[in-house]
């Protein structure tokens, strides 16, 4: 089972050495955004840690910030797996999702400010790329609902903070909560809206899956932590929000009403462009006593945001190749740490079965996804080792033969900066596929054999050599000596 509360997961997250509590006062406009910058570009990885900034001037609300995906280590404790294991909690997770709980009495609204008292001010909301972003943004799950069919979806929409009581979320189209308000703006009728902070780690992760249409994100976080998600209703409009979230800001969409939103960092490291998009009425602020305040730090990868969604939708990417698409000669599956929803570097290691396999495989991950760049391999490959994967791709890939190149790819302007032009007008993108696996039997490695090297082993540490660990390349090289 996975935390029941991001209090428990934060707690946890502390005991393993990956939170860091910083009791210096800090000014929420520019510290603690820059602070993490610094951590993501200049810390290596194994050695980041989530930030807990517990004296916010000018509020009496904790900022919590890139502890959900300081690295990979934070998101396996996120998940209370080995990081070994992410991959196949997932896979487990998508097949087997478990309905939500709805329940009566929830933490996340022992405190309630409707009406006149609605200030989004009373919340310590982050600036993220400070001295260029328009302001404080919410960087959280947005939770909205079709009106015909009554679902719910959760996603991540950057949300700007326009005033006390009125926000601009980045609802574009072709995305689901756009496609949700148009269910009640076209019938003039007024869309409810919810930002939910703070909430079960699972529920944050399968927030940023990318699912199939009509999955529900409730339900997958379910399986991941091994039983419901309790749920409650919100108290000025119709939805149903995690009942064991910090914090809670409801608010309504009324057709027609739009102002402009951004510029706002974004995750591929440009500023996003401005844009024209529906405000938002805020209704009410829930929230449990002495809330946490949660948000994700992006911008310029790798950042919180892009390891999250890497490794959450490596995991669901598996299930669908091995489950769903009838290919179990996958056997794994890793996202470079830079995909923020689209873009980014997909791995697939698998045993090819029949000529061209796995160019078939590269086609479908490129079809099924956002991803733009596909590199499969041969499963005797550590494809988390970027060297045992340049290996491959030096030995076993010949571009003039290997390379698949798909054209005409919609990629929206504001997302992918490759395909801007001059005059701001939509571009096409373009894929690629890149097959590493061996096609014919380049013979023995040059490496002793197993025998002769782990004999080899016993004399390093006979002779009193530094110690390590034997990486998975070596072993996979080894074996096959």
């Amino acid at each position: 089972m996975t935390h029941k509360t991001m209090r428990d997961f934060l707690t946890a997250l502390e005991k393993k050495g990956l939170l860091r509590r910083i009791s210096r006062p800090v000014d929420r406009t520019w510290e603690p955004a820059a602070l993490a910058k610094w951590m993501y570009q200049a810390v290596p990885a194994e050695k980041c840690f989530g930030m807990y900034f517990e004296n916010v001037k000018g509020s009496d609300i904790p900022i919590v910030t890139a502890a959900l995906g300081a690295n990979t280590a934070a998101y396996a404790v996120a998940l209370d797996v080995e990081i070994d294991d992410i991959n196949a909690a997932w896979v487990k997770a998508c097949r087997n999702p478990i309905k939500p709980k709805i329940v009566d009495k929830a933490m996340c609204q022992e405190v309630v400010f409707t009406g006149k008292d609605v200030r989004l001010s009373s919340l310590p909301i982050p600036v993220w790329t400070p001295g260029k972003d328009v302001g404080p943004y919410l960087t959280t799950n947005t939770v909205t609902k079709d009106f015909d069919t009554g679902i719910q979806n959760m996603g991540v929409y950057r949300t700007m903070v326009r005033d006390e009581t009125s926000v601009i979320p980045n609802l574009a189209p072709g995305r689901q909560g756009h496609q949700n308000m148009l269910t009640w703006s076209d019938k003039g009728k007024v869309a409810p809206i919810a930002w939910v902070i703070a909430a079960p780690p699972a529920v944050h992760f399968a927030t940023v899956a990318n699912l199939p249409y009509g999955a529900d994100e409730i339900e997958i976080a379910g399986g991941m932590m091994g039983q419901p998600v309790n749920m409650v209703k919100a108290k000025t409009v119709d939805l149903m929000v995690p009942a064991d979230a910090e914090i809670i800001i409801e608010g309504e969409i009324h057709p027609g009403e739009t102002d402009m939103e951004g510029p706002f960092g974004e995750f591929a490291g440009y500023m996003g462009p401005i844009d024209r998009r529906p405000v938002v009425r805020i209704t009410a602020i829930t929230h449990r006593k002495n809330p946490i305040f949660y948000g994700y730090t992006s911008q310029m990868p790798p950042s919180e945001s892009t390891t999250i969604q890497s490794l959450t939708n490596a995991g669901v990417m598996l299930k669908m190749l091995r489950y769903d698409l009838g290919e179990p000669s996958v056997s794994d599956v890793f996202i470079d740490l830079t995909f923020g929803g689209l873009l980014a570097h997909a791995i697939i290691a698998m045993k090819p079965g029949y000529p061209a396999h796995s160019k078939k495989v590269g086609r479908l991950v490129a079809a099924m996804s956002p991803i733009k760049r596909v590199t499969v391999v041969d499963d005797d490959v550590d494809i988390r080792d970027h060297s045992h994967v340049e290996w491959a791709m030096n030995s076993r890939y010949n571009p003039a033969r290997d390379t698949v190149l798909i054209d005409d790819v919609y990629f929206p302007i504001n997302m992918d900066p490759s395909v801007r032009s001059q005059t701001s007008q939509s571009t096409m993108g373009s894929k690629v596929v890149c097959d590493a696996t061996q096609k014919i039997d380049a013979g023995t490695f040059s490496l002793p054999s197993k025998e002769i090297m782990m004999k080899a082993l016993e004399l390093w540490k006979e002779i009193g050599l530094p110690e390590f660990e034997i990486p998975k390349r070596a072993k996979l090289r080894i074996d096959r000596s």
